[in-house]
């Protein structure tokens, strides 16, 4: 199918041919009719797109902010990959449109094949031929209202939702500041709740526009005119409510608003325009200044808009997708009239072009559309507190055979996110003897963009063709947590050596799966993206440190920082605590260093389980004590280890420098610069590709990686129960 797409670093804009989207359980498959250009937002993003990288980073500040931590925190090379990765890569377009529901996917009973919806959504509702859509951001269409108007749905919510923030009342007066789309439909959502509306912009033409659609004035804001309406429709008290519906870096707005509001009015944020609020007019008159967040309630809360939980409606009247389903309704009894703002309609293969003459100002529009072809194509199947260690039992039926002389290995990526494309995938591009394949993903153009940028040859959303196709020798799984065991088991039962990233599963019964596949298929060729004991600093402090004689004490703080807003590692629903996601990492480096598999595990936590404090016991009487934090210091190093034993300490500083203490000296002392931290993926992905090509033993054994999961999943029994937990089985 194709999307349209575009790549922040060089500002090239592309209609690309990517996979089909799966159709997941909790949401439809839609084939777009019309979608709709927001020549506001999305004209925005294209502008920043054709920038200076200077120029990039002055218009948003805060992205820069993240970097900066990042080079603290990760160092120099490791958050070059990540931003260049981020910023040359195509990123989609769109967040309105109408269409047909193609395929309806498990849990949804509301829609049914061949119905009309209108979607929303910065991720869902894209300018493409296909778009898998949450039941939260799509809405039926009501009878007779024409699709091309139902693909207005999104901008409509937002205008709603601003006109909802600044509470109108039957007889009031507003100031609607910006006459672009979203002014458009405020001006026409005020006046279907009875309030007067003056308008204002700089273009006569959307001023003569807004009139036609019930506006009392409009007019420039530097004219008088606008005053004089003010005056003579508020008795000289100024308006009730202003709506900020502007764009650009002038202050202006915000100064007209202060000028035109009447004591204790309301003001709305609902563009992007500049704040500077001066604070003596706003001061004396008290005014309330009000934001308007995108659709509604629901908007970058993932367990509404993914999951499909919506809230009561006895709490939230007016949700994201109540808010989309009421546009839609007032457009459909015509309290609404859409089709003035229609200023150009392109079809949906000449969208750079129609892109482009935006951008350059040959074409002026209120609302541009796309339309689709009407016929249809043949869219791809896609897929949709004791605690036991495991025993691992293997069956007879897997080998290993070494490779051919010359025989590249033939890798097929399951996910392609951060992780990957920053982390492995740039290592395995550039690997001799090593030929990327398929890319699988349930998004079609995160697929497109590893292909183009990684070299693999397919891109698919297909699992069950990569799963089966037999020249395929090793599976990536680097999906989402929730997803691992699973996919490991199915790949697992195909006969692939696969690598999955942590963690290997976030309950005992998907580990227990993963090991009745082992067990079914006897395919064992298994390793978890444990990649910290490679790290090269690590492993020649441990050979400096030498082999021990008596218990180890080894303590490992993880400066683990809080959670950005949104994160999905919040979502302890569907993706298990932090610590059952990342825990296993620093268990792994404890019992790599130890030699050893834990025996038991004992773990504590503050209030609130923000920090946690886990002692690991080990055979021979070590001790390992991982403290994991969130509340420290961003500028403290993320990761730091002491292990004590025989006279001797070893000291690991975030994987820059490692030190070895013996009496009263150092023996030895190793360092590397902050921009070449390493933390072992490079040799953890060399040591697998040498097991998949040689067929010799897995770099990590299979008992090792079930120990750490199954220790890992113990912290969480442990802190229900307040007691030790015995890993029963363990070695």
């Amino acid at each position: 199918m194709k999307q349209v797409v575009q790549n922040y670093k060089s500002g090239e804009l592309a209609l690309l041919d990517v996979p089909v989207p799966g159709c997941k359980p909790g949401g439809v498959l839609v084939r777009s009719a019309y979608s709709l250009i927001s020549t506001g937002t999305e004209l925005m993003k294209v502008s920043e797109a054709g920038m200076s990288m200077v120029g990039k980073a002055r218009s948003r500040p805060d992205q820069v902010a993240k970097v900066l931590q990042s080079v603290a925190t990760n160092g120099v090379p490791a958050t070059y990959r990540k931003v260049m990765g981020k910023l040359d890569s195509y990123t989609p377009l769109g967040y309105s449109l109408c269409g047909v529901v193609e395929e309806v996917g498990t849990g949804i009973d509301d829609v049914k094949v061949g119905d009309l919806v209108a979607c929303a959504g910065n991720e869902h509702a894209l300018h493409a031929e296909l778009n898998w859509v949450p039941k939260n951001l799509y809405a039926r269409v009501p009878d007779g209202l024409a699709p091309r108007h139902a693909a207005f749905g999104t901008v409509g919510s937002i205008a709603m939702q601003g006109v909802r923030q600044g509470e109108p009342q039957l007889g009031e007066v507003a100031l609607v500041i910006g006459l672009g789309l979203i002014g458009q439909l405020v001006v026409q959502l005020l006046g279907a709740s009875g309030v007067r509306v003056i308008g204002v912009d700089p273009d006569p033409a959307r001023c003569e526009l807004a009139e036609r659609l019930g506006a009392a004035a409009c007019g420039d804001p530097a004219s008088a005119a606008v005053e004089t309406a003010v005056a003579e429709l508020t008795g000289g008290h100024g308006v009730d409510q202003v709506y900020l519906a502007a764009g650009g870096g002038s202050n202006q707005p915000v100064e007209l608003a202060a000028r035109l509001s009447r004591d204790r009015g309301r003001v709305v944020d609902i563009g992007k325009c500049r704040l500077d609020l001066p604070w003596n007019a706003y001061y004396e008159k008290e005014l309330d200044v009000r934001f308007s967040r995108s659709y509604g309630p629901g908007r970058y809360d993932p367990e509404y808009e993914l999951q499909g939980r919506d809230y009561p409606i006895g709490y939230v009247r007016w949700t994201e997708r109540r808010n989309l389903a009421c546009f839609l309704d007032l457009v459909a009894r015509g309290r609404v009239d859409v089709e003035p703002l229609v200023s150009h309609i392109a079809d949906f293969d000449d969208a750079v072009e129609t892109y482009q003459r935006l951008k350059d100002g040959d074409l002026k529009a209120v609302a541009v559309l796309f339309r689709y072809p009407e016929q249809k194509e043949e869219a791809g199947e896609a897929e949709a507190p004791a605690v036991t260690v495991p025993a691992v039992r293997r069956g007879g039926g897997a080998s290993a055979p070494a490779r051919s002389a010359g025989t590249p290995v033939r890798l097929a990526f399951v996910g392609a996110g951060n992780y990957a494309t920053s982390m492995l995938l740039p290592h395995l591009a550039q690997r001799d003897g090593v030929e990327l394949s398929t890319v699988v993903t349930t998004t079609a153009l995160s697929a497109a963009n590893a292909q183009r940028k990684f070299g693999f040859a397919e891109a698919t959303t297909d699992l069950d063709a990569v799963l089966g196709d037999k020249s395929i020798d090793a599976v990536f799984v680097v999906t989402r947590h929730s997803s691992h065991a699973e996919l490991t088991r199915r790949a697992l039962l195909a006969g692939k050596t696969v690598f999955v990233e942590k963690p290997l599963a976030l309950t005992e019964d998907e580990l227990a799966d993963v090991l009745a596949a082992v067990e079914e298929s006897g395919n064992d060729r298994l390793q978890v993206g444990f990649n910290r004991r490679f790290a090269p600093l690590l492993q020649e402090a441990g050979k400096r440190f030498g082999a021990r004689t008596g218990p180890a004490s080894l303590r490992y703080l993880v400066n683990a920082g809080r959670l950005q807003h949104g994160s999905w590692y919040l979502q302890q629903g569907t993706e298990g605590s932090r610590f059952a996601g990342e825990g296993g990492h620093f268990i792994d480096t404890a019992s790599a260093l130890l030699e050893a598999d834990p025996v038991s595990v004992y773990a504590v936590a503050t209030s609130g389980n923000e920090d946690l404090q886990v002692v690991l016991r080990y055979p021979d009487g070590s001790t390992a004590t991982i403290s994991y934090v969130t509340t420290g210091a961003s500028g403290f190093p993320k990761e730091t280890l002491d292990l004590v034993a025989d006279g001797k300490v070893l000291r690991l500083d975030d994987f820059v420098r490692a030190t070895v203490y013996d009496g009263r000296r150092k023996q030895w002392v190793g360092s590397r610069l902050p921009k070449a931290r390493d933390k072992g993926q490079s040799a953890e992905l060399a040591a697998f590709i040498k097991a998949v090509r040689t067929g010799g033993p897995m770099p990590v054994p299979l008992e090792s990686l079930v120990a750490t999961t199954a220790a890992t999943l113990a912290v969480q029994t442990g802190l229900s129960g307040g007691v030790p937990v015995t890993l029963a089985g363990a070695r």
